[in-house]
């Protein structure tokens, strides 16, 4: 059952859009935001308040690779693995990071539910290659070094400080 808040955002959404199909992908958004992810029931739930069958809805949500049907660690690292991401190093980074999460492939999810790792087509930092993405932050020129400030960062926010190590602290040089 979709909460108040969830059906007010959706409401505004679908005023500011031409038909309720239209307003789904912002739909879709306003109760991952609040969940984490779209179970089934969230999908029919949605469906019901905007006049769609799940089906329908479910094959807007399947288009967009940033609304999640399955559930998420509260952190998403998109890694790009684009031709000029993977020409620098993207597989030596792809195991470093693998490594640090300590999970073994895209589509799993740390032990503590904090990052979920998936795959991206193009971030569209060519420039500043190899990158990925955490959430909706953009890090770009990563170095086995940066990809441990990175995640030790994103656990010191969320208060994890027995997992993260600093660099600094461990005297951890680049490799």
């Amino acid at each position: 059952m979709l909460t108040q808040e969830e059906r007010a955002a959706i409401s505004e959404g679908c005023d500011s859009s031409p038909s309720a199909r239209a307003a789904a992908p912002h739909a879709l958004g306003a109760v991952q935001a609040s969940r984490g992810w779209i179970s089934d029931e969230s999908l029919s739930d949605i469906a019901e308040f905007l006049h769609m069958t799940p089906a329908e809805l479910d094959s807007i949500a399947t288009f967009y690779n940033r609304i999640y049907r399955s559930p998420v660690g509260r952190h998403v690292i998109l890694l790009c693995d684009s031709v000029s991401c993977w020409i620098m190093d993207y597989e030596y980074l792809l195991n470093h990071l693998l490594t640090k999460l300590g999970i073994s492939g895209f589509g799993e999810t740390t032990k503590d539910g904090m990052f979920t790792l998936l795959p991206s087509a193009c971030l569209g930092a060519c420039d500043h290659a190899p990158a990925m993405m955490v959430d909706r932050e953009l890090f770009g020129d990563l170095t086995r070094q940066s990809i441990d400030t990175i995640i030790d960062q994103y656990r010191i926010k969320d208060g994890d400080r027995r997992t993260a190590q600093s660099p600094l602290a461990t005297g951890r040089k680049e490799q």
